[in-house]
């Protein structure tokens, strides 16, 4: 559907936010399938044979390869404008690997690194061209709303992926944990069928979303500047301290304080604070800007001191709550500040250049976390919180430099 009465903004607007929701359902079943994985994955990897070290390096290189591959993809995206072909075959690949993990035999945790590798292959080809259609969509309802309605519907699939692996686990008792998830990602390829069904339903009744974006937004080609480069080093280090889901899955199954059923359901928990921290700071960054992102770090940095120093069930939910937090904030309101300072010509290459710069970090942090657990796991829980608190001043250093202003201009030219 194409917009074409510019005049009209309500009627705009309503269809922006319903775009916005279509597509929310789409991450929503992808959420499923990939997120669902990922509350298994590390006691999957554990079992396979791989040890804490190879875990946080598989981890870490797969955001890797799922993050700085999207420098390509965002340029290819802003020089093709081919952002819905892009979508359709970043989410085919992505959907497809999951339910591949199935076929992974004992000791085959080299094949499941490389399925992973595959999957994040497919989000890298997705993610620019996803976030900058909906960019254009969150321009008629405030950037930060809008992203902020596409991760809470993201991340009630988040939840609802390992409450369902939870389930098959409960009524697939065989004895044979590695058997068992098998089963379980084979379970995941019903939500990747419908994420697939879904977003092709989308493509047909939104083929031109970039029309929801005024005309009059246009601005001369983006440069890296000096605000943009300090949001980059603050994203960078929150980053690099921002610890995988698959070294927590670890740990806890290592510790003993909860059962390996269990394991999907704190994963769940996670999910279930993200998606509504995400609303909340989504709702709060339209109206106070880069202050809400310092806000949303100082709350989660402290996750890995009450998870890896502590031996309380109540510290571990606390801990994984605040790390629910913070990845609320990482999928909603880091890609809301891209969008207002990045004008629309350029975005699919900011999105890229910011994705690859987070992707990297967060790689290279978690690798270093992982062989720090194998030395103490007190080394990775100072080195977590330190580099999440030293992005701090860096995102202060961007708003004072005026990387947010345009912001203010996508508020304003709503109508």
């Amino acid at each position: 559907m194409d917009i074409e009465d510019r005049g009209n903004a309500a009627a705009a607007k309503k269809a922006a936010m319903a775009f916005i929701l279509l597509m929310g359902i789409v991450s929503l079943f992808s959420d499923m399938t990939h997120e669902g994985a990922a509350s298994i994955l590390g006691s999957f990897l554990n079992l396979a044979g791989a040890s804490a070290a190879a875990i946080g390096f598989i981890s870490g290189l797969g955001e890797m390869i799922g993050y700085s591959l999207r420098l390509a993809t965002g340029w290819i995206t802003d020089r093709t404008k081919k952002y819905w072909p892009l979508t359709v075959l970043g989410y085919a690949v992505d959907c497809a690997a999951i339910p591949a993990l199935a076929l992974v035999p004992r000791g085959g945790w080299l094949l499941a690194c490389v399925l992973i590798a595959v999957q994040r292959t497919g989000k890298a080809i997705k993610k620019p061209a996803k976030d900058t259609i909906l960019s254009f969509a969150a321009t008629r309802t405030g950037v930060g709303k809008g992203f902020a309605i596409q991760e809470f519907l993201d991340q009630i699939g988040a939840f609802l992926g390992p409450v369902l692996l939870f389930a098959v686990m409960l009524l697939k008792k065989s004895g044979d944990e590695f058997s068992n998830y098998r089963l379980c990602f084979a379970a995941l390829g019903l939500p990747a069928l419908a994420t697939v069904a879904l977003l092709l339903a989308a493509k047909r009744r939104y083929p031109n979303p970039e029309s929801f974006e005024l005309p009059a937004k246009e601005a001369a080609p983006f440069r890296m500047n000096r605000p943009f480069a300090l949001y980059i080093v603050a994203i960078g280090l929150f980053a690099a301290g921002f610890l995988d889901f698959t070294m927590i899955t670890m740990h806890t199954a290592k510790s003993g304080l909860l059962s390996e059923d269990a394991l999907p359901l704190i994963y769940a928990g996670a999910m279930a604070v993200d998606a509504f921290s995400a609303l909340f700071f989504g709702w709060l960054f339209d109206r106070r800007g880069i202050r809400v992102l310092m806000l949303s770090t100082l709350i989660s940095a402290p996750f890995a001191l009450l998870i890896f120093l502590t031996s309380a069930r109540w510290t571990l939910f606390l801990g994984v709550a605040l790390w629910g937090i913070g990845m609320g904030a990482q999928e909603s309101i880091l890609k809301a500040a891209v969008a207002s300072i990045v004008p629309r010509r350029s975005r699919s290459s900011g999105f890229g250049i910011f994705q690859t710069a987070f992707g990297v970090c967060w790689f290279l942090g978690s690798w270093f976390m992982g062989a720090l657990y194998d030395l103490s796991p007190l080394w990775l829980a100072v080195f977590s919180t330190s580099a999440q608190l030293a992005a701090l001043p860096f995102f202060w250093l961007s708003g004072r430099a005026g990387g947010f202003k345009q912001a203010d201009a996508l508020m304003t030219d709503k109508g």
